[in-house]
């Protein structure tokens, strides 16, 4: 919540600057008037969604960042894989439904090979 905060008032101040005089037309969202912290917050829970499948937040790797193996075992738990778009380093360019689809399948066949 603190990085969208963050976002929404540096897209403001950007958006206020000289060079989008212009260009810059009525303020539609967030509203004028909303201005504390606590107003945007409300806006951001409100309003905030993704249009991308998330991806990355589950790094595969041995690395100390690394959350899964090459067998998508989790680090340091017993029995538990992480079978989604999560290992995914970044986003596809394309749609995420085939390459999850191969990770499911990828991790089929380490749990039965187990």
């Amino acid at each position: 919540m603190e990085i969208l905060l963050e976002g929404v008032k540096l897209v403001r101040d950007i958006l206020q600057a000289e060079p989008f005089d212009g260009y810059r037309g009525e303020i539609v969202s967030p509203d004028v008037d909303m201005q504390s912290d606590e107003q945007l917050l409300e806006h951001i829970r409100e309003t905030a969604a993704t249009i991308y499948h998330p991806t990355g937040t589950c790094k595969m790797g041995d690395d100390e960042m690394a959350v899964v193996d090459e067998r998508l075992a989790v680090h340091g738990v017993d029995r538990l894989r992480v079978v989604d778009a999560s290992i995914m380093p970044t986003i596809t360019s394309g749609n995420t439904d085939a390459p999850t689809t191969m990770i499911a399948e990828k991790a089929a066949d380490h749990i039965l090979s187990a």
